[in-house]
């Protein structure tokens, strides 16, 4: 049985990414041309085509883009393992209302694929625990948040 494959995020794929969320992004390294992968959490779906994330501005993945715009991001979520790939850009240099120096990138999706292995379904999703101050992780990830809402 073939996986699926559409032309835009599914609606329960849509509604996962209008909150914080761990995902993987593989971009074409800039030195080596090899791939390069990354952990991203703030990460938003704008709309069924499009995908906001926000990353350090001095990041190798804002190098690897200005460089090669085909990325693709790994999603876990509705009990299978997703890729969405198409072409991201440089959408703010640094992302308005926040205290890091953000970069706004922007994914123009062209395929989102269920890649997830034939007979098989996520049962636990992937979790991860901020390791700083918490009051100030949450003030930090609301701020994130709220400025690519409104880019």
């Amino acid at each position: 049985m073939a996986n699926q494959v559409e032309p835009k995020l599914i609606k329960p794929l849509y509604e996962k990414l209008q909150q914080e969320q761990f995902c993987t992004l593989a971009t074409v390294d800039h030195e080596t041309g090899g791939p390069n992968v990354g952990a991203i959490s703030w990460v938003l779906a704008k709309d069924e085509e499009t995908i906001y994330f926000a990353v350090d501005n001095r990041s190798r993945i804002v190098q690897n883009i200005s460089n090669n715009h085909k990325v693709i991001i790994n999603v876990i979520a509705n009990e299978s393992t997703y890729s969405i790939s198409g072409e991201a850009t440089v959408k703010e240099e640094k992302l308005d209302g926040v205290p890091l120096k953000l970069a706004l990138l922007k994914l123009e999706i062209k395929e989102v694929r269920d890649v997830m292995f034939y007979g098989s379904k996520i049962i636990t999703e992937p979790q991860y625990d901020k390791t700083y101050d918490k009051d100030a992780a949450a003030r930090l990830d609301k701020q994130v948040m709220d400025a690519m809402k409104k880019a």
